[in-house]
């Protein structure tokens, strides 16, 4: 049996607390990973007050997790004690349902969450799927890559879904911890880059990250200025704008791209989108081939998140900085 030492909230919104537990038997799939940090995300927060409606207590949040494997099952060919790899949003798959067998494992409707379930990285060891466990680039950097393994594939996968051109026009909404990474990401890919930010201190950052433009989501005639411009927008906020707005800043054929949790209706308008085929998508992380190819692509061309570091234990004091918006961009907890 081996013992973890976590943090847990015993109830909605409490404060993280010291938390054991054990874990059973190792799986013959499953490998044991001893966590080095631990990004946070905003879904944390999230599910630490059960805005979702489906976290369970005690709670312990945690999904962007980076270790290296301290045991693995006896059926686990692809790594090894030693190897040090990243886990996401996921903790395992079926394997058998179509989506799992086509290769859209993040679209496996019996997955189990890492942090749905089943307890997070914010701990000293973390169990998952052998296939959830991604094994690292050595020229990536592992203090600053725990955010990519879920807000930053967030923002990759609809690049490879779409088979973005490299000379796509590709704007994003709302310069944050999913953002930023889009802008990074968007620019490796040679595209051309705008980011739609209603904060002027934004502004210059956004072109530091990749943006070749800036535009002021809060200027009705900004955005009507820019009319028929973009092939691609990734909206990464989660408070409801002036979508039809958006969607007239589309090319014909282009595509208003969700992944940021908007929990109000989108109300848009059809005509536009039948008049210009135009389209509005949504996607989750990635598949572990895309979490891969993800990390590979950020390893080639030196993609970080912009992260602020906090202790394992001051993990209060981290989430705190979350919740009053203070984040620059990312937030990583380490253990050392």
């Amino acid at each position: 049996m081996t013992t973890v030492n976590a943090y847990a909230a015993a109830s909605p919104g409490a404060r993280l607390e010291p938390f054991t537990y054990e874990l059973g038997p190792l799986g013959d799939h499953d490998v044991d990973i001893a966590v080095e940090s631990c990004g946070i995300c905003h879904s944390d927060l999230s599910m630490l007050n059960n805005e979702w409606g489906m976290t369970q207590y005690p709670f312990v949040p945690g999904h962007e997790i980076i270790g290296t494997v301290k045991a693995a099952g006896a059926h686990v060919s692809n790594l090894k004690p030693g190897d040090r790899v990243g886990v996401g949003w996921h903790a395992g798959y079926c394997m058998t349902c179509p989506c799992c067998m086509s290769g859209d494992h993040n679209l496996c409707g019996n997955a189990t969450g890492v942090i749905v379930g089943h307890h997070g990285g914010f701990a000293d060891t973390v169990r998952a799927q052998a296939a959830s466990a991604i094994k690292l680039p050595t020229n990536l950097n592992p203090k600053t890559a725990g955010p990519l393994l879920c807000g930053g594939i967030t923002v990759f996968n609809p690049f490879v879904q779409f088979d973005v051109s490299p000379t796509a026009s590709v704007a994003v909404i709302g310069i944050g911890g999913l953002g930023h990474m889009a802008l990074k990401f968007a620019k490796a890919w040679g595209c051309e880059v705008t980011a739609f930010t209603s904060s002027d201190s934004k502004k210059q950052e956004a072109m530091e990250f990749g943006a070749h433009d800036t535009i002021n989501s809060r200027d009705p005639a900004a955005l009507e200025k820019n009319a028929f411009r973009f092939d691609m927008i990734i909206s990464t906020v989660n408070v409801p704008l002036d979508w039809n707005a958006y969607v007239g800043t589309l090319k014909p054929k282009g595509r208003l791209h969700v992944v940021g949790a908007v929990l109000e209706p989108l109300g848009v308008v059809a005509f536009p989108l039948i008049a210009g085929q135009k389209a509005i998508s949504g996607s989750p992380v990635g598949s572990p081939a895309t979490i891969a190819t993800m990390l590979d692509f950020a390893a080639r061309h030196g993609i970080e998140p912009k992260t602020e570091h906090f202790a394992m234990q001051n993990v209060n004091d981290a989430m705190d900085h979350l919740r009053e918006g203070k984040a620059r961009y990312r937030i990583v907890l380490d253990r050392k």
